[in-house]
Order: structure tokens, then C-alpha cells, then sequence
């Protein structure tokens, strides 16, 4: 046995995921990677330890037995594995793609002591893609409880939190202010990493469930949360965070200079991953630089080269060490041709006459001691200013929470960060009104959000059946 009582015999790596050669995918916005083949499946649920203490699950904001369908898709019995996932999650094939498995349940696998932790998000990815190719099955209607429930959004949050009410009986409307459902899940991530198409069937699959989703309302403008109130037992709001953070330098408001969420929703929203097919092209320049590090920053990146870009850079103050991105979106955005332009910060943008962006100036930065976030604050040096030609900037430096709703509701408790102020249940300052996800949080995670939508579903529950 070796040292933590992992067997020497048991192969240390998981097996590569398959995906287009980086060549081949700059050139379209299919899906990166294809998944996992039953055979190799199998092959790597056959490396579960098996742990009497799951610590894996630990790591698991939706509480999935993850030792329980991985023993099953050992098995080959794919049916009771998918039976297990969705007694728990009802959107597998999202986080099995774009959740951060490394920094949750893989990053407490026992496995990881040996080599390589067990590959849980590319075996729920394959579970979901197997029922998707089968043909979902949503589990039978429990007897209704005579309450309606109001979800504010679509997103991750929202949908948890409905698909998890329903489920318990109760009657739920979700209200989304677009003509898709979706919220970031649609409009937010690109094509090549979240298919519109999965998204939708894990849409239809939450409505099979009893879900109605109303379209095109504004909750705070075409309906108040008031006015829910008045038809339903509950409100959850789940809307997000949908206000850009800027990165306040002169130039900002040049033409070319964007928000990455300006900029992903009209790709997104006008199918221009479509283009030609659809005649709604993004204008895009020649040099695009990206500035932030994260899992958005990336998918900016990654997206210009698709569209058209000679050159995409990523721009990030701190080192590779800090980017917030995840490792696989870091290494996919290598390969695919993006350069990084490491410890440099910009300092202004310079446009033309006509008012259109041309340059940005930065400084080169140096690490200095660990401020509030745990990672090395960066520090200007001075004298090390250079200008780098430029056609389109694209800020993504995070979010804040969407302020429609906190602004038009007086009694409810703000954060400082326009967040509706929450308990660990999604609980707020006035009863009957709840709220998950990154409209309470800021911008995280998709399966935080839905963590926080499963959470607020059980609190919502329990103020139901005590207001009777």
C-alpha cells in the first residue's frame, strides 16, 4: 500500500479527454472537448478508492453521492448512476462541464495522495451526456402542496432553486427577463464550452418537472417583487450579477473598449458563433486585449480568435500563480494561440481624433506582500510604461451584483457591493423573500449559485409548511 492507503497498483493519471486539435477549433465554436467513450468511463470510475468517509463530497456545493454513481458507472450500470446524480442535481451536463471540479470534490480525493485526482466531473459529464442521447426521464409528480412559489431568473441559481421546489410539491413560475432561459449559462459562456443545445435540454428537463417559465419580464420594472408577493406564498431571487466592473483609467469610454459582458452577450444573444449562417456579425479588431484573468477572461480571449483576431492577449497585473482562471481554460487558451502579457497593468487608452481606440498604455508591475484576497499585491515600477497598438479592449475584471431589484425594494438589506444581504439559506431581510447565487454573493461560481439554490429551495420549504 502506499503512504495514505492508496494502492500502488491503481494508475495515477486519469485518462486524457479527447477534444479538437487547437488548429482545428480556433476555426469554429464547436465544443472543445467530446467526453469521455463508455469504455474509458469505466476504465476511470474503476480508480474510486471507494472511501468510507467521502471526503469528496465534501467538496460538493449540491451534495452529490459521488462515490455512489461512480460505483455504478463501474458497474456499467449508467441508468442507476444517472438516477443518482439527478436525486441531487438536476443540471448535470452544465457543472460536468464548466464547474471547477479541481478546487471542489476532485480537490478532495484521496487519489490525489498518489497522483492524479479520480476524473468526477468528466464521469458526470458522461453520465449526463449518456441520458441526454437516451432520453431523460423526469421522476414522478409528488402530490401537490397548494403553494406557489416566484423565481426570479434563470440562471443557475434560479434554476436549481425551482427544479428542487417543484420536486417537493410545491407550484413554481420562474420569470425571466430575455426570450431564452438560461441567464449566464446562455448568454455568458461561449458556445465552444457550454452548447446552447445542452443548456436548453436541461431547461426542458427542469420544466418537465412542473416548472413554468414566463418570458420578457423585468421583474422591477414590468412586475414588482411586491407584486409577487401578492400571488405567491414566495419569492426567490436569483438575477445575478450583471453589472460590469470597469477598470476607471482614462480612455475608458473610447469606441473599442468593451465589457466582456457586453461583448459575450451580443455573440452570444445574436448567434454571431453562427456567422455566416446568421448574418450578425461582432466587430472585432485585429489586436484584441483582454484584461483580467479569469474563467471570463478567457472565454474573451478565446472567442476574438474565433471571430476573426490576428493577435489576442491577455493582460493580468499578478503571475499565472494568481490568475483566478481555471487551469484547463488557461492551458486551452495557450494552445489556441492567446498570448499573456503577465505582470503589466494598464494605465490609459489612447484613441484617434475621431474618438476610436488605437493604443493602450500599461506599467510593468512587480509582486509585493499578500493583501485581503491571500495573493501578492501588485506593484507599479516605475519608468517601465510601453504603449501596445490595440483595436478592441475587452475589461473583464469581475461583476457586481445586477442592482434592478436591491434598488427598487427599500425594506430589503443591501451589502456595501449592492448584494441582497442573505443568511447561509438564502433567507433576507423580509420574510417570504429569498435570494441565491451571485445577486447575494457577487460574481462566483456556477455551481455555488446552484448550491445556493438548493439551499434556499430547503429554506423555502420549511417557511411554506410553517405558514400553513
Amino acid at each position: 500500500m502506499q503512504a495514505g492507503g492508496c494502492p500502488m497498483s491503481i494508475r495515477r493519471t486519469k485518462p486524457e479527454m479527447p477534444e479538437q486539435s487547437p488548429r482545428e477549433r480556433i476555426k469554429n465554436f464547436k465544443e472543445v472537448s467530446f467526453g469521455y467513450s463508455k469504455e474509458i468511463a469505466i476504465e476511470e470510475a474503476n480508480r474510486c478508492l471507494q472511501c468510507k468517509n467521502k471526503p469528496c463530497m465534501k467538496g460538493c456545493p449540491v451534495e452529490i453521492d459521488i462515490p455512489g454513481f461512480v460505483a455504478c458507472i463501474a458497474k456499467g450500470d449508467f441508468d442507476k448512476a444517472a438516477e443518482v446524480i439527478k436525486s441531487k442535481n438536476n443540471l448535470p451536463a452544465i457543472s460536468g462541464r464548466v464547474c471547477p471540479y479541481e478546487n471542489q470534490c476532485e480537490g478532495e480525493c484521496t487519489l490525489k495522495k498518489l497522483g492524479e485526482s479520480l476524473g468526477i466531473g468528466r464521469l458526470e459529464r458522461f453520465i449526463a451526456d449518456y441520458e441526454q442521447e437516451k432520453g431523460k426521464k423526469p421522476p414522478k409528480n409528488p402530490e401537490s402542496t397548494g403553494k406557489k412559489v416566484a423565481v426570479v431568473g434563470s440562471g443557475p441559481a434560479g434554476l436549481t432553486c425551482a427544479g428542487d421546489l417543484a420536486r417537493m410539491g410545491h407550484a413554481v413560475t420562474v420569470f425571466e427577463a430575455l426570450h431564452d432561459p438560461g441567464g449566464v449559462l446562455m448568454y455568458g459562456i461561449p458556445e465552444f464550452r457550454l452548447p446552447k443545445a445542452i443548456v436548453k435540454s436541461e431547461v426542458e428537463y427542469v420544466k418537465s418537472l412542473g416548472v413554468d417559465v414566463i418570458y420578457d419580464v423585468v421583474v422591477g420594472k414590468t412586475i414588482t417583487i411586491q407584486e409577487l408577493m401578492n400571488d405567491y406564498d414566495a419569492v426567490f431571487i436569483g438575477t445575478g450579477a450583471g453589472l460590469p466592473n470597469w477598470l476607471n483609467i482614462p480612455g475608458e469610454n473610447l469606441d473599442g473598449v468593451y465589457s466582456a459582458n457586453e461583448f459575450l452577450t451580443r455573440v452570444n444573444m445574436m448567434k454571431a458563433y453562427r456567422f455566416p449562417e446568421y448574418d450578425t456579425p461582432v466587430k472585432i479588431g485585429k489586436i484584441v486585449v483582454t484584461f483580467g484573468a479569469g474563467n471570463v477572461a478567457m472565454d474573451c480571449a478565446r472567442t476574438s480568435l474565433r471571430l476573426g483576431a490576428k493577435k489576442s492577449y491577455i493582460m493580468y497585473r499578478r503571475t499565472e500563480a494568481e490568475m483566478p482562471a481555471r487551469v484547463e481554460e488557461i492551458e486551452h487558451a495557450k494552445q489556441e494561440g492567446v498570448i499573456f502579457k503577465l505582470l503589466t497593468a494598464p494605465i490609459r487608452f489612447i484613441g484617434d481624433e475621431k474618438g476610436i481606440l488605437k493604443e493602450v498604455e500599461s506599467l510593468k508591475m512587480q509582486l509585493g506582500e499578500p493583501d485581503e484576497s491571500g495573493r501578492r499585491r501588485p506593484i507599479p515600477i516605475p519608468g517601465s510604461e510601453e504603449i501596445l497598438l490595440i483595436d478592441t479592449a475587452l475589461i473583464a475584471i469581475g461583476q457586481s451584483p445586477n442592482p434592478l431589484i436591491p434598488q427598487t425594494m427599500k425594506d430589503l438589506k443591501i451589502g456595501k457591493h449592492g448584494n441582497i444581504i442573505t443568511d447561509d439559506d438564502g433567507r433576507t431581510s423580509i420574510p417570504g423573500i429569498f435570494a441565491g447565487g451571485d445577486i447575494a454573493t457577487g460574481a462566483a461560481t456556477v455551481i455555488q449559485a446552484m448550491g445556493a439554490g438548493k439551499r434556499a429551495a430547503c429554506a423555502i420549504d420549511a417557511y411554506l409548511k410553517n405558514s400553513q
